[in-house]
This record gives C-alpha cells, structure tokens and sequence, in this order.
C-alpha cells in the first residue's frame, strides 16, 4: 500500500482531506500543518505520495517538493488563480474547489504509477562498480590464460561457479582470481 501524507496550512482542511482518503480506502501516514513536519514525516518510509496544499507557514509547495525524497510524489490542491504560472513539471495538480471523485481517481493514477516504478525497479539488475566489473574482466583473463577458454566460455564459466556456490560474480571472480594465485 503506498504511504500518503497530507499537508496543509489549515488543520481543519488537512484533516477533512485525510478522512476522505481513509473512507476511500487509503492509508494516511501523517496529517502536517508545515513543510518541516512534512519532511520528518517522510523520514524512513519507502516512497509515497505528498497531498498538499500551496502554502505554509514555513515554505511554499515548490520548497517541500524540492526537498522531498526521490521516490515521492507530490499532488498540489491549490486554486487556479495561485497557479497562474502553470503547474510545476512533475507535480500532479488539481484545482479548488475540489471534488472528491477527482481527487480519489488522481490519487489511484498515482498509486499505480508507484508500484509500476518500485515493481520495476525490483527488476532491475544492480549496477556494478567499475572496480567489480574490473575483477570480473580479470578473473575471466585468468581464465582464458590459463585454460584456453573463449571469452564468453569464461563468463559462463563464472556465472556458473556463482550460482553452484551461491555466490555472487564479483565474489566468485575474487575467488578465481586466489586460487590462480596459489
């Protein structure tokens, strides 16, 4: 379940936002009247959704959104007079007055679109460091060297190795690497 913190100046609006995301279905992590309580909230939690209002006591909307974490979102519900620039890129907005449909609708978009990112992001290979790929290249080197195999033969021999001894292929290459060496 994606995490959601409202934020807004007034308590009473914070609060009648958050009932009607609970009535709905959604889980409400905190209810914030500042951008700092806001930002604290946003400590130790995997990704999520900011609902928020423009304006604080201690920032604007465009501050926190910059400040926030990279796996959150913002939803901006201001008036269309506040937003006579145009609305912020990457920031979902909806305007005042607010109805609830759109706000539940925007809000389970943005949800979807989370889990899509954490769900690919889950899928993603890690990305090796130069120094592990450098092992990597210098183990399969060993290799070849030492046992006339091709590239290719090399790796899939590491790769191999790795998933015999459940290790992974920078530990296994260090391995091949040792007892070259011996």
């Amino acid at each position: 379940m994606t995490n959601i913190v409202v934020a807004f100046s007034k308590w009473e609006d914070a609060k009648s936002i958050k009932n009607i995301l609970v009535k709905n279905g959604f889980q409400v992590i905190a209810v914030c009247t500042s951008g700092a309580q806001a930002l604290n909230s946003l400590e130790g939690l995997n990704g999520g959704i900011v609902v928020s209002g423009y304006r604080f006591e201690d920032m604007l909307f465009q501050e926190l959104y910059e400040y926030m974490p990279d796996d959150f979102q913002m939803l901006l519900v201001a008036s269309a007079s506040r937003m006579g620039d145009g609305p912020v890129q990457d920031v979902v907005y909806l305007p005042m007055p607010l109805k609830v449909h759109d706000l539940i609708t925007t809000l389970e978009m943005m949800c979807e679109s989370q889990r899509k990112r954490r769900k690919e992001k889950k899928k993603a290979p890690a990305e090796r460091s130069g120094e592990e790929r450098q092992l990597i290249s210098q183990a399969k080197a060993l290799l070849m060297e030492r046992n006339h195999m091709t590239e290719s033969e090399a790796h899939r021999y590491i790769q191999k190795c790795s998933m015999d001894s459940g290790t992974n292929m920078v530990e296994t290459a260090q391995m091949v690497i040792s007892l070259n060496q011996i």
